[in-house]
Formats: structure tokens, sequence, C-alpha cells
């Protein structure tokens, strides 16, 4: 063996480990860094419009309060435009934590690092159900009814404003999975959330709304006696929180432990400030695999 290759040999391993150490030593003093950072700033909550916003507004006010007498930090909490302004927005640390849907939360995952904590249960189900809604003087009767008509979802990033009730037209074989959607429909308006869709067709604005099952208590008793559904998708997992890359582990886990105690009976009536579910139970990303199968299968996710 030629000895100097071999010192040399041996000096570019070492150098080569000491350069691997050094960035490990530096990647966990920055990381450490930004977790004593974290510490003293406040916590910043992302809401998604899934209802009015300016009734969000004030139920942040309440629900905020709440968490900054928890947490004892002082917390924050503002309604994004939609549901990719809410992905942004944990990307770029402007929001450490988020409410949203399955399908932002797993594009998030997948791109961002974000992790999911909680999911809600809701109506006493952990799953739901996007359907199709229409008027009950519309005339229309199924699905077939709509071609040619208008029809307003949610969000182009929401799974049961969106891809859930789409795919149910795909699955009755209406539209196929790759087709645009507007070569069925006359027009496809984003209303922006599930009330503002569901009011546009209940106040004759659109034919059909393709929203949440849920979405009908966001009307009033008169829309709600003048609708009907007609169709309903598959079972979809619950809305979820979800926590930024990188957010300090106590804060997180203080956090999640805040939510959690909304389940007592003494802490459920400030549920009704967070969209309402019955409560909250703890989360991981495996219970939403459907929901990103989904999203790989309409083009989301590669």
């Amino acid at each position: 063996m030629n000895i100097k290759y071999g010192i040399n040999k041996t000096m570019n391993l070492i150098i080569c480990l000491l350069t691997i150490s050094f960035s490990i030593v530096l990647n966990t003093m920055l990381l450490q860094a930004q977790s004593t950072a974290d510490k003293d700033k406040p916590l910043v909550i992302a809401f998604i419009p899934q209802e009015n916003p300016e009734k969000l507004i004030g139920d942040i006010e309440k629900i905020t309060k709440y968490l900054e007498n928890e947490l004892g930090i002082e917390v924050k909490g503002y309604v994004t435009q939609d549901h990719a302004a809410a992905v942004e927005a944990l990307r770029y640390n402007e929001a450490d934590i988020s409410f949203m849907g399955g399908l932002p939360y797993v594009l998030a995952h997948n791109h961002i690092g974000a992790e999911v904590i909680l999911s809600e249960v809701y109506r006493g189900s952990p799953v739901y159900r996007g359907r199709i809604f229409v008027r009950k003087d519309s005339g229309i009767k199924k699905l077939e009814d709509i071609r040619g008509k208008s029809i307003a979802f949610a969000d182009p990033l929401s799974e049961s404003g969106f891809i859930y009730p789409l795919d149910i037209f795909v699955e009755k074989g209406l539209i196929k999975q790759s087709e645009d959607p507007q070569n069925y429909f006359s027009a496809v308006y984003f209303a922006g959330g599930y009330q503002q869709a569901i009011q546009a067709m209940a106040n004759g604005l659109v034919d059909a709304a393709g929203v949440s099952q849920f979405a009908e208590y966001l009307l009033t008793p008169e829309q709600l006696q003048n609708i009907k559904w007609i169709a309903e998708s598959k079972p979809i997992p619950s809305h979820v929180v979800v926590v930024r890359k990188g957010l300090d582990p106590d804060k997180k886990e203080k956090f999640k432990n805040a939510l959690l105690k909304l389940n007592k009976p003494e802490n459920k009536y400030l549920l009704k400030y967070i969209y309402n579910p019955d409560g909250y139970v703890e989360a991981k990303h495996e219970d939403y695999k459907s929901v990103e199968e989904m999203a790989r299968l309409y083009g989301y996710l590669k």
C-alpha cells in the first residue's frame, strides 16, 4: 500500500468527519437558538375562513384570551384569506399554529414539514362527508341535472369544500378525473368558505354548492327549509390542528394540552369559538393517509 496515499486518505476522512460534526453542532445550535427565541415570542394562530370572517374575528378574541391564561404567554390570532394563505403562513413562520382541513394539512406536511397534533370530533364522529346541495325549487333531482349549471365550492385547497364533492361526479362517471370541471358546469366559483358557498346557492346566485355536510348549519332556519342535498362523498377525516416545523416543543405541548382541556364539561362552552366541534383528540399523520392519496389522485401531490 502507498503510505502517502494512506495518510492522505485518512486525513481526508478526518476532515470530512470534522466537517460533518461541525455541521451537526452548528445545526443543533441554530435549532436551540430558534427554540429559545420562540419562547420569547407571542404564539400566533392562523384561522381559515370556513365561516363568516367577521364572526371569526370576534371568536378569536375569546379563544386567544383563554389560551393566554392557560399558556402564560401572549397569543395572537388572525383570519387568513384562504387555505393556501394558512399554509404559507406556516412556511414563513408568520403563524405557529393553524386550524385547517385535511387537504391543506397534507400539503403543508409534504412541502414544509408541518405536523398534525389534534383533530376534531364533530357531531359525535371523527369523520364527515362532502355533499352536493341544491334548492328544493331548482328542479334538480340528481347529479346529472347539474350538467350545464353553475356550482360554488368553498376553496380549491379544501377537501370537503372541493375535491371530495368533485370526486362525487367523477365516481358517478360524469366528469373524468383529469378533466376541467368547467366542461361539465356552466360556471365554477370558489366562494372562500363553506358558509359563503352554501349561502350563494341558497340565495339563488348559483344552482348548486359542493361543501361539507355540516355547512347547512351555517344557514338561517328559513334558508335551511328551502335546500336539500342530493349526493355525498366518501368519508373524510376531520379538520386538524397543525403546528409549523421547528416550533418550540414546550409551547407545542402546552398548546395541545390547553385545547384538550376544552373537552372538560366546564370548558366546553369555549368550543363554539373555534368552529364549534364536540372536542379534540390526539392525531398523527397516518390518520390522513386517505386524504394524501386523494391529493395525489387529483394532482396536488406528486
